[in-house]
């Protein structure tokens, strides 16, 4: 994360940067989450992400890419504020989703990294967009393993054995 959080700055990509920070406090608060968070350790079941969590995550995305957007116009010399803002943005949302184990945080990171992908080629970061491509693939592998997991939870077992009288 080091190492990408340098050459996101070395690139003009600040919020990019910025965020490989954060992503080290949310991934202590989402192991913290999925560790105590459910029945034992990673007792946390995958869920669906509720209308109200929606609208929360959508306003919050929102309000933050305008905010980066606007900070990384006035305050830097970036060349692609509103996309580093974007996926910056939808990359919190995911990280949050994933943290509280959400399925659909599988698609924000899906729709992260198809942003990503040819915003890293455009500024010439060649090796890390084709390190975004692995973990495009790595995404559509955990969401099909997290749709299983939720699968096979919302099917009831069996009942309890009948007791003879």
């Amino acid at each position: 994360m080091i190492l990408l959080g340098l050459v996101f700055l070395d690139g003009g990509l600040y919020a990019d940067s910025g965020l490989q920070v954060v992503y080290v406090a949310l991934q202590v608060y989402g192991w913290w989450v999925w560790l105590y968070g459910g029945d034992g350790r990673d007792g946390l079941p995958v869920r669906r992400t509720r209308r109200t969590e929606w609208a929360a995550l959508i306003a919050a995305g929102a309000a933050g890419t305008a905010l980066l957007t606007w900070s990384l116009s006035v305050w830097t010399d970036s060349t692609v504020p509103f996309w580093d803002a974007l996926t910056t943005a939808i990359s919190l949302m995911a990280i949050y989703g994933q943290s509280r184990k959400l399925l659909e945080s599988w698609w924000l990171w899906i729709t992260a990294d198809l942003v990503y992908i040819p915003l890293y080629f455009y500024k010439d970061l060649k090796l890390t967009s084709a390190l975004y491509v692995i973990f495009l693939t790595l995404c559509v592998f955990g969401l099909l393993a997290w749709r299983r997991d939720f699968r096979a939870r919302a099917v009831p077992g069996p009942g309890p054995a009948p007791v003879a009288a």
